[in-house]
């Protein structure tokens, strides 16, 4: 059995070098996207932010999210290895719809989704909800506990969203390690399960 080669060896045939899947991060409007991405990545996480100005106003609704001074107009960018075999790579979507010409390009080789939900503004899922469903790839949704907000079991989410019955629905604080990673984890589960699904039925 080979092991993995030394940092800045040449690979060799049958080297076990670690693969690269790439998962995405979406949601509405002050969701959560940039904090789940931060409290994650074991480097230091790349954002494309901006300071909300004048400008914005009656273009971004901060109902719900009035404290909010930053927004992503790109995308955001962090890694997470699991084991030595498979590392994430995660791209967050930007959450406002002037920006959406960016999905198509972030989606592009994408493993999964994750679809932040911020029950303050349930209504701004459906655009990444839609999006993907359309795409045809597979999703989890991850309702993100903030204090104060009031909390719904995931089948009232789920019902409320209209999602299929296959697509996982979860608590989680995006600002704690441990629960993103359980979301990461039920995202990659879930996506197993249908690859497991579709061979079964091939």
């Amino acid at each position: 059995m080979s092991s993995t080669p030394r940092p800045g060896a040449p690979a060799a045939p049958g080297d076990l070098l670690p693969e690269a899947a790439k998962i995405l991060v979406a949601g509405g409007f002050g969701a959560g996207k940039s904090t789940l991405v931060s409290a994650i990545s074991e480097i230091v996480p790349f954002h494309t932010e901006e300071v909300l100005t004048r400008s914005s106003m009656g273009v971004d609704d901060l109902a719900g999210v009035e404290g909010k001074g930053t927004t992503t107009v790109a995308l955001d960018f962090g890694r997470i290895t699991i084991h030595n075999r498979l590392a994430l790579f995660l791209f967050g979507t930007p959450g406002q719809g002037r920006f959406s010409f960016m999905w198509d390009e972030l989606a592009a080789g994408a493993l999964c989704a994750i679809v932040l939900a911020d029950t303050r503004r349930l209504s701004d899922c459906f655009p990444a909800v839609d999006y993907f469903e359309r795409l045809g790839l597979p999703f989890v949704v991850a309702v993100n506990c903030f204090e104060g907000a009031r909390s719904y079991p995931p089948d009232t989410v789920r019902r409320a969203l209209t999602l299929q019955p296959e697509v996982p629905v979860m608590l989680c604080d995006a600002r704690l390690r441990t629960s993103v990673k359980d979301v990461l984890v039920k995202a990659v589960d879930h996506v197993l399960l249908m690859e497991t699904g579709r061979s079964a039925h091939a």
